[in-house]
């Protein structure tokens, strides 16, 4: 799934949402999560406060993706306290190892 500010449009980040997290998302209107390393939901925020209201769902043609389109409710997306996980940039020699 994706998660993207729902007025910019900035692609905040990516994480895994199975049906049972997607409808705790749809029951509390925050984004949640199915954390797969720990096998738990986990709601964005929960324990930083940074949280994902969430204001439109989409899906793909194919109805096998999401896209969150949130508003945040903190400063940070990222756990490196950033806007959004999306902050580095692929130029140069890790271009060319991608193309491979």
């Amino acid at each position: 799934m994706v998660v993207q500010d729902y007025q910019s449009r900035e692609v905040l980040m990516v994480a895994y949402a199975n049906q049972q997290a997607v409808d705790e998302t749809g029951r509390t209107g925050y984004a949640t999560f199915w954390k797969t390393s720990e096998n738990r939901m986990w709601t964005k925020g929960e324990t930083s406060g940074d949280l994902l209201r969430v204001k439109e769902i989409l899906t793909d043609c194919d109805q096998d993706a999401l896209v969150y389109k949130v508003e945040s409710l903190g400063d940070a997306i990222c756990h490196t306290k950033r806007s959004t996980c999306f902050y580095r940039r692929v130029s140069g020699a890790k271009l060319e190892y991608l193309k491979k």
